[in-house]
């Protein structure tokens, strides 16, 4: 059995823990409440992982570090290059591989499907901020200082999913209740299914043709909100759906009471845009393959009921 250490108890992180641990592995769950699934192979540890040196202690003979942490949205600038640098540098002391979780914003606006030989080329503040953590995360993989790589998903599907969807959608629409989206709601949307994620991380770990470039997670089948959401409903034998656009001056408005959303706005490129992750080189090279859409759809369902 080998040791993994995940920082971040989330939405990914902690499926990742659990898949790990189900496959017989020795899991180090690391997040700042030490919280997290019960497992008898997951050792839940309370820590500040943006701390190198405890970090590097919590990561010595471990096989691999996987990153799933991150700051609040609105604190991206100030607080992810802390964590980043305490990330590599316990990778770079401990021999541990670097796995990070990232996603596409490092690509800015892409016309066409994203695919991972596509430079980094930034069109927003938080774009600049994943591209510069990958930047020197391969800076250093190339240097022989550590071995790194990075699981890349689009937009989070699923139950457990802190996405802008699951936040503003199903909550309203599944109570039959008018609902709002920023962007077109009819482009088409790759999807990221958590458990999907989740897969990634942990096949990226076990192979040595992972290290030293990023690899795109198999998603859902490219559809848009609008569609989506019809299908949400349909799933749940709930009316369907009211779905408005959001408008950015309505995100601006709702920014004045909550710094979360007005973060969004730098984003709506790309709520605007058609967002195509192509993940074929993932799924030839792991044998991996996206759940389909009406089963993450299901579990959505079931997250969202009055009883669950």
């Amino acid at each position: 059995m080998s040791l993994h250490v995940i920082t971040g108890a989330g939405g990914t992180g902690s499926p990742t823990a659990l898949l790990l641990a189900e496959a017989g592995e020795n899991v180090r769950l690391i997040s700042r409440r030490g919280s997290g699934p019960q497992h008898p192979l997951i050792e839940r540890v309370a820590a500040d992982a943006s701390d190198a040196d405890r970090l590097t202690a919590l990561t010595r003979g471990a096989a691999s570090l996987i990153n799933t942490a991150m700051p609040p949205y609105d604190r991206w600038p100030a607080e992810f290059p802390t964590l980043a640098a305490a990330l590599l540098t316990a990778a770079e002391r401990t021999g541990a591989g670097y796995v990070m979780m990232g996603n596409t914003y490092g690509y800015g606006q892409v016309n066409g499907r994203f695919t991972e030989d596509l430079p980094m080329a930034p069109v927003s503040v938080k774009g600049k901020v994943r591209a510069q953590m990958w930047s020197d995360a391969l800076a250093s993989h190339q240097a022989g200082r550590a071995r790194v790589t990075e699981v890349r998903a689009s937009a989070f599907l699923g139950a457990g999913a802190g996405s802008l969807y699951n936040f503003t959608v199903p909550p309203l629409v599944l109570a039959g209740e008018p609902a709002a989206f920023p962007g077109d709601l009819d482009v088409p949307k790759t999807w990221s299914y958590l458990g999907d994620v989740a897969r990634t991380l942990m096949a990226v770990t076990q192979d040595d043709r992972s290290w030293g470039r990023a690899w795109h997670v198999p998603s859902t089948a490219m559809i848009s909100v609008r569609d989506l959401t019809v299908r949400l409903t349909e799933i749940a034998g709930a009316p369907a759906p009211d779905l408005q656009p959001m408008s950015t001056a309505e995100l601006a408005a709702i920014g004045q009471t909550s710094p979360i959303m007005a973060e969004v706005i730098e984003m709506m490129y790309s709520l605007d845009n058609p967002d195509l992750l192509d993940s074929t080189v993932t799924e030839q090279t792991f044998g991996l393959s996206a759940t389909p859409i009406d089963d993450v759809l299901a579990e959505t369902v079931k997250a969202f009921s009055p009883h669950a």
